[in-house]
């Protein structure tokens, strides 16, 4: 197999895309464990917002099952686009969803939501075909299990998507550790415990010299 150029994520060209992360399609998620999949979620809204990416927020049919969008993230993002799609299952099929991300003239996209082979996989697929560089966030999608996931990477991966974690991708963004020790130290440690040790035995160190 041909290898493919290393296209790294540039933070001033990434644009995130959140989608159908809704109240009811949660309780769907069974591949990760509810509360580290709710931790992913945030952890990637977190890095959003800490590098001042562009995002975009969609939902599917609110005012069906699939309930309302996750309260934290409408919180989070109050003035980002928010898109309530009636019906379209392919978030790509509603013109002001594509509006809005074409829009941000960024083109690589984050995309991460609910189902992972539905909701995150068609719109990939679907930017993909236009021309857009698509990273998925692996950890912060989520479906029913390992089956249906791994069907889904494989369909996307073949056509050109990416899959990395919200850690991989806030590391990539940042290059350097020495842009912002405490800045990315803080947002590790607000999503993984183990970092939080790490970062205190840090800073207890540094501060007495």
């Amino acid at each position: 197999m041909m290898s493919k150029p290393y296209v790294k994520l540039d933070k001033d060209n990434v644009a995130v895309l959140l989608v159908d992360h809704q109240a009811g399609l949660m309780s769907l998620v069974r591949d990760i464990d509810p509360d580290k999949f709710k931790n992913n979620v945030l952890a990637l809204a977190d890095l959003a917002e800490y590098f001042k990416l562009p995002t975009v927020l969609t939902t599917s049919f609110e005012d069906g099952p699939n309930g309302p969008l996750v309260p934290e993230l409408k919180e989070k993002f109050p003035d980002a686009p928010f898109i309530a799609r009636p019906g379209q299952i392919n978030a790509w099929d509603n013109e002001d969803f594509v509006k809005a991300v074409k829009a941000t003239g960024k083109k690589q996209l984050l995309i991460a939501g609910i189902v992972t082979e539905v909701c995150v996989a068609f719109p990939a697929l679907s930017a993909i075909e236009e021309g857009f560089d698509v990273f998925v966030v692996t950890d912060a999608s989520g479906t029913f299990n390992e089956i249906t996931r791994h069907s889904a990477w494989s369909r996307m991966t073949e056509s050109g998507a990416q899959l990395m974690t919200w850690f991989g991708v806030a590391c990539e963004l940042h290059r350097d550790w020495r842009n912002d020790v405490e800045g990315l130290g803080t947002l590790f440690s607000n999503h993984i415990p183990d970092y939080r040790n790490l970062i205190s035995s840090y800073t207890e160190q540094t501060s007495g010299k």
